[in-house]
C-alpha cells in the first residue's frame, strides 16, 4: 500500500482536496517528485509570488492560476481570504494546489491554512519543500551545522509580529548558527538587537540574496557592519541572513575582509 508521500501514489481527482506544496527556494530542479505529481493533477494553483514560471507550467494548461503574492506591508489577499478561497474551491470538488515558496511549514503560514481546511472538514495533504535556508546555504557552500563550529541552528523571522516582540536570547553566538528570514528591511535593528544580547560585534554574518535564482549572490561581513553592508550593496528581498562562525566556511564574497582580519588579530 502506498504511503501518503510515495511519489508513485496516484492523486485522486474524484474528490476535492487541498495540497500544500513546497516549491523550494526558486530553482525548479529542487522540487520534489511528489510536488511535480501534485501540480500535474491540479485544477487550481494558488501560488506565492516569485514562483518560477517553469514551476507553474507543470500544472495542466487548463488549470487556473491565482497569485496571492505577499510583499512587506502589502498583500494581494489577506491570509483569511486565502484560507476562504482554498476552502471554497475544495468544497466545489476541485484539487487545489497551494504552492508556497520554500517549505509550507517554515514561515509560510502553512499551519494556518491546514487549520482552516480541517475546520471545514475537508481533506488536505502537505508536501514539504526545500526551505530557503537550506537551498540558499547549499548554493553558497555554507554548512548551517558543522562538528567544529556549530552544533545547533535556529530559524527566526526578522519582521514577524514586530522585531521588538521576539526573544532571541541564546540563539546566536559561539557554537550556534542563527538564520533570519525576512530581515533585509530591519538588518540594522537585527544587528543592534543581537549585539545588545551579547553577540560579539565581530561575529561573521552572511547575506544570501535571491538564492538559487538568476542574479543570486552571497556576501559576508561582520555583525557590526550588517546594516551598513545591506545598504551599501543595495541588497533586496528575497534574502536570508546567516549569523555564526560557519559563515567563514562559505563561498560568500567578503565585503569587509580587512576589518575582519583586524578584529580577529585583536581578539
Amino acid at each position: 500500500m502506498a504511503t501518503p508521500l510515495d511519489p508513485t501514489a496516484p492523486i485522486s481527482s474524484k474528490v476535492g482536496r487541498a495540497i500544500l506544496v513546497g516549491a523550494g527556494p526558486g530553482d525548479p530542479g529542487l522540487l520534489t517528485v511528489r510536488a511535480v505529481a501534485a501540480l500535474k493533477q491540479a485544477d487550481i494553483v494558488v501560488h506565492d509570488g516569485l514562483i518560477d514560471p517553469r514551476v507553474l507550467d507543470l500544472a495542466p494548461p487548463q488549470a487556473q492560476r491565482i497569485s496571492v503574492a505577499k510583499q512587506r506591508a502589502r498583500h494581494t489577499l489577506p491570509q483569511e481570504a486565502i484560507n476562504a478561497l482554498i476552502v471554497a474551491q475544495v468544497q466545489a470538488g476541485r484539487i487545489v494546489v497551494r504552492l508556497k515558496g520554500g517549505d509550507p511549514f517554515i514561515f509560510g503560514r502553512g499551519g494556518e491554512e491546514v487549520e482552516a481546511v480541517r475546520a471545514a472538514g475537508l481533506p488536505i495533504e502537505v508536501i514539504p519543500g526545500v526551505s530557503a535556508a537550506l537551498g540558499c546555504a547549499a548554493e553558497a557552500m555554507l554548512p548551517l551545522t558543522h562538528r567544529d563550529h556549530a552544533s545547533a541552528v535556529s530559524f527566526v523571522a526578522g519582521q514577524c509580529k514586530g522585531l521588538a516582540d521576539q526573544d532571541w536570547s541564546g540563539l546566536a553566538g559561539k557554537g550556534r548558527t542563527l538564520v533570519i528570514y525576512m530581515g533585509v528591511a530591519t538588518a540594522s535593528d537585527i544587528a543592534d538587537k543581537l549585539m545588545c544580547d551579547g553577540v560579539a560585534p565581530e561575529m561573521p554574518v552572511a547575506v544570501l540574496e535571491r538564492g538559487t535564482l538568476d542574479g543570486h549572490r552571497a556576501i559576508k561581513t561582520l555583525l557590526a557592519d550588517l546594516g551598513e553592508m545591506v545598504t551599501r550593496e543595495k541588497v533586496a528581498s528575497p534574502a536570508i541572513i546567516v549569523v555564526g562562525d560557519v559563515v567563514h566556511l562559505s563561498d560568500a564574497e567578503d565585503k569587509l575582509g580587512r576589518w575582519a582580519r583586524i578584529a580577529e588579530s585583536v581578539a
